[in-house]
């Protein structure tokens, strides 16, 4: 199993190949393809790589799926026997990433197998519902 602890926004997330993630915003349009560089560890099949402070050669590419906001929180001021009240909510402004391949000194180490458009559909997968 290859995976990769990658810092983006300033956080630390692990990460696989074929599977999505919640990061900070990213100023890159949704369906763009681009390679994250800041990889700190790399482990492949009982290879272990760690940075100091990052894996040399090491890219994590990934596709921008869309851009999302996060639940709301609320954030709730209150000083006692001063009748003084703020409550406020925040929405954290989030893109989510489809992790396609990692590599290492450009051999890739793990990817995804891109499904074919073209290829049929099942007839199971559709279900008959009411419309209501």
């Amino acid at each position: 199993m290859t995976y990769a602890i990658i810092e983006t926004g300033g956080k630390q997330i692990r990460v696989e190949p074929g599977r999505f993630y919640d990061v900070e915003r990213l100023p890159i349009e949704p369906e763009q393809d681009f390679a994250l560089e800041k990889v700190l560890f790399l482990q492949n099949d009982g290879d272990v790589s760690i940075g100091q402070p990052l894996v040399e050669g090491a890219t994590v590419e990934v596709t921008v799926m869309r851009h999302l906001r996060g639940r709301k929180i609320i954030v709730y001021k209150m000083q006692p026997k001063k009748k003084t009240r703020k409550k406020q909510g925040h929405r954290q402004e989030l893109t989510r990433l489809m992790v396609n391949s990692i590599s290492l000194n450009g051999a890739v180490l793990s990817a995804v197998e891109k499904a074919d458009s073209e290829a049929p559909v099942a007839a199971s997968a559709f279900v008959d519902q009411d419309p209501e």
